[in-house]
C-alpha cells in the first residue's frame, strides 16, 4: 500500500492591507479502511487567532480560522502524509451486482430509502429531458440492465467523449451546458454524471479531494493532477458507496484521495472566506497542489500552479 505526500498551498495577494474575515477549509483527507492518515500538518500565515475543526452534516472535517488585523498576503499550507489502499470496485461481488429495470426511484429498501432521498433530488432543472435522454443511452432497450455495466459505460463514456478544461473560478456548469458544449472542468464532469444517475432513479453524491497523478515521463498521467479534483460517488446496496471518476475513466477509487463528500458540490468548497477592504484590493489566488508516493523521489515534475478564485 503505498504512502501518499500530499502538499496543498493557497495563496491570497492583495494591493493593500485588507481585514480577514471568518475563513473555512476542508483540507483533511476521510479516514477510512481504504485511506489512513499518517500526519496532518496545517500552517496559515498571518497566524490567526483562533483555529479549530468541525464535522459538518456528512461528517466532513473542516477547519475554522478567524483573524485579527490587516494583511496583504494569506497563506494556507497543508502537508499531509496518508496510507492508501485503492480497492477494486466490484471485486467482491459474485455476478451481476443490481439491475436496473426502469423502475423510479430505484428500489432501495425501506430502511435505507429515508437516508438516501435528498442524494436522489436533482440539483438542476431539465425541462427538455436532455440530460434523461443521454442517461438512458446507457438503459439497454430491453430487458435488465446491470447497474455495474451502466455506471462503468456511462463513466467511460464521459472520459473519452467530452474534452477536460481546468477552470478554476465560478461553480459548477449546468450539466446542459456540459452536454452541449462537450467540455468541462473536472467537477462539470461529476455534477453531469450525478444529474444523469440521479435522472435514473439512483442515490449520487459529490466529492472533493485530490488524484495521484503518477509522471511517466510522457505527460502528468492522471487529468486534474495539480489542483484539487472531484468526482462522484452511487450508492449500490450489494456494494455501498461506489466512486467513480469521469474525467479519468476510473471505477473505484485507485489514486483518488476524498476529503469531502457532500450533495450538492456548493458543499464541498475546498476553502472560502471573507475579506473586506474595495475590490481593486484583491490581486488574485495562486494555488499548488502536489500529490506524490515517497518512492516518486525526483521523477516527479514540479507541482503545477493555478491562478483563479476560490470554487
Amino acid at each position: 500500500m503505498p504512502i501518499l505526500s500530499i502538499r496543498h498551498i493557497t495563496r491570497y495577494s492583495y494591493r493593500n492591507p485588507v481585514g480577514l474575515g471568518e475563513h473555512r477549509m476542508m483540507f483533511r483527507p476521510r479516514e477510512s479502511y481504504d485511506q489512513r492518515i499518517l500526519a496532518c500538518d496545517l500552517t496559515i500565515t498571518p497566524e490567526p487567532a483562533r483555529l479549530h475543526s468541525v464535522h459538518d452534516v456528512f461528517g466532513n472535517c473542516v477547519g475554522v480560522a478567524g483573524f485579527t488585523g490587516r494583511t496583504r498576503e494569506l497563506v494556507f499550507d497543508s502537508h499531509v502524509r496518508l496510507e492508501h489502499t485503492p480497492l477494486p470496485a466490484f471485486a467482491d461481488v459474485d455476478g451481476e451486482i443490481e439491475v436496473y429495470t426502469g423502475a423510479m426511484p430505484f428500489d432501495y429498501s425501506p430502511e435505507d430509502l429515508p437516508d438516501l432521498l435528498l442524494s436522489m433530488q436533482r440539483q438542476f432543472s431539465d425541462p427538455e429531458g436532455v440530460v434523461d435522454a443521454w442517461a438512458r443511452r446507457f438503459v439497454r432497450p430491453l430487458g435488465r440492465t446491470s447497474l455495474q455495466t451502466l455506471l462503468s459505460e456511462m463513466t467511460q463514456a464521459i472520459y473519452a467523449d467530452f474534452k477536460y478544461r481546468a477552470r478554476l473560478d465560478g461553480g459548477a456548469q449546468d450539466p446542459l451546458e456540459t452536454l452541449s458544449l462537450r467540455a468541462g472542468s473536472c467537477r462539470d464532469f461529476a455534477v453531469l454524471m450525478m444529474e444523469a444517475v440521479r435522472s435514473l432513479g439512483l442515490a449520487a453524491r459529490f466529492v472533493s479531494g485530490y488524484v495521484y497523478s503518477p509522471f511517466s515521463g510522457l505527460g502528468l498521467g492522471r487529468v486534474g493532477g495539480g489542483h484539487t479534483h472531484a468526482w462522484v460517488r452511487v450508492y449500490l446496496p450489494a456494494c455501498g458507496w461506489v466512486e467513480f471518476d469521469p474525467t479519468n475513466g476510473i471505477v473505484g477509487n485507485t489514486d483518488l484521495v476524498r476529503v469531502a463528500i457532500a450533495r450538492d458540490p456548493r458543499q464541498a468548497t475546498p476553502l472560502h472566506g471573507t475579506w473586506s477592504g474595495l475590490a481593486s484590493d484583491f490581486l488574485g489566488m495562486e494555488v499548488e497542489v502536489d500529490v506524490r508516493t515517497e518512492n516518486d523521489g525526483q521523477r516527479q515534475p514540479p507541482a503545477v500552479k493555478a491562478v483563479g478564485v476560490a470554487g
